[in-house]
């Protein structure tokens, strides 16, 4: 049985706040929860996250489609998760922790 969210705790930028992610949240009765303007550390793995998404892959390439950005963003990820070492946990793989 799949579990539905209540909230969804984000950022305030353009992609949190929406008039469709607004309309879509209260459809699925999701509540969007902002953090406070300039406290990104209420949201700190999202925050870190995202800046490693734009510092290792999105600002290095141009992408010509929408196909080809979530090719690029699926092979990213699968290297980010399985052979990246984990800083967090001694520096060893994400998989062999």
């Amino acid at each position: 049985m799949a579990r539905q969210a209540h909230g969804h705790q984000g950022g305030n930028g353009p992609e949190y706040i929406s008039a469709t992610l607004a309309i879509w949240a209260a459809k699925h009765s999701i509540a969007l929860i902002h953090i406070q303007p300039d406290k990104p550390q209420q949201n700190a793995y999202v925050e870190r996250y995202n800046r490693t998404v734009r510092h290792e892959w999105l600002d290095l390439y141009i992408f010509e489609t929408i196909a080809e950005a979530q090719s690029i963003a699926t092979d990213w990820l699968c290297t980010y998760n399985n052979e990246r070492p984990n800083m967090g946990i001694g520096e060893k793989l994400q998989m062999a922790a």
